[in-house]
């Protein structure tokens, strides 16, 4: 119960990207599930419930067999019970028979954090320090939450208010904020923004951005001098990216062709032999005396 109230509507700070549905993370030993590649397909097929640096609330803590189960922002989105569909009419509107749950988030999620055999008995405290990897209880701002989970190069760019190529949108904003002036452009067939900071007297910034990406910075200086850059100042890992569907097709897809017509994509087996065509039945005419349907003769026949 001490558990329970310790951690119950605590305000914390997300320092793992949380995918959105019904999937959440599992901490066990210090190492977070998903991650790399499977936590990427989820995020580019549902989205972030909430990023690293994001303010969140635990809003239920479950102890289990062995591990934990918080909550955040009201976790998952649950099956909602019959007679939570069921409205009642009247002269003013429709309301429903049961009151819907105040906690639910479509952004929810959750963590659990496992043991071996059974949840050991330890203080609240130890209980934060091994959660770490992905909540943080002890952070001010979420700037300061931020700023532990970026590589040491990208962080003291962002303390010093300057922008290094390869950083991304996140980072920038974090280190520039959002710009004064943005412009939208096209060069060949790669689009790109504009993000434009400072105003002449002063230095002005004009960094561009490719998708999630810095790929150039240039800086007109107060004196007339300009700066470029373009070279990666920065490696961060892949980022989550939507999938794209597979361009194989099976061999026993549908077509619109009509039988005997050859397409571009029509598969040949090994041995270079072009499958047999089924053709389409001969017309049927009307009946012959002997009651017989009577056909039309194909040309190829």
């Amino acid at each position: 119960m001490d558990l329970i109230r310790g951690f119950n509507s605590e305000l914390v700070y997300i320092r793992a990207p949380f995918p959105m549905g019904k999937v959440g993370l599992t901490l066990r030993d210090g190492v977070v599930s998903p991650s790399g590649e499977d936590l990427q397909r989820l995020m580019a097929v549902w989205g972030p419930a909430v990023k690293p640096g994001d303010e969140a609330r635990i809003t239920n803590v479950v102890i289990k067999a062995d591990r934990i189960h918080f909550e955040i922002n009201g976790g998952p989105v649950k099956k909602q019970k019959w007679y939570q569909h069921i409205e009642i009419g009247g002269a003013t509107g429709t309301a429903p028979i049961a009151p819907s749950d105040q906690n639910a988030n479509p952004r929810g999620t959750y963590v659990d954090l496992v043991f071996d055999q059974y949840v050991p008995d330890l203080t609240p405290q130890k209980f934060k320090d091994l959660l770490r990897p992905v909540l943080d209880f002890d952070a001010k701002s979420a700037l300061e939450a931020y700023l532990d989970t970026v590589p040491p190069k990208v962080k003291e760019a962002i303390q010093n208010h300057q922008v290094l190529v390869g950083m991304n949108r996140e980072m920038l904003i974090y280190a520039k904020g959002r710009p004064p002036k943005k412009i939208r452009e096209k060069d060949g067939e790669i689009e790109y923004e504009e993000w434009i900071y400072g105003e002449p007297p002063q230095d002005v910034d004009f960094v561009r951005m490719v998708g999630d990406d810095v790929v150039r910075v240039e800086t007109m200086k107060v004196d007339g001098t300009k700066t470029l850059r373009t070279a990666k100042e920065v490696n961060l890992e892949p980022q989550p990216s939507v999938a794209k569907a597979s361009d194989q097709r099976p061999a026993n897809a549908p077509t619109l062709r009509r039988p005997g017509e050859a397409g571009p994509d029509r598969p040949t087996p090994t041995g270079g032999q072009t499958p047999p065509v089924l053709q389409a039945p001969p017309p049927v005419t009307a009946p012959g005396p002997s009651g017989v349907p009577n056909y039309y003769l194909s040309a190829n026949r």
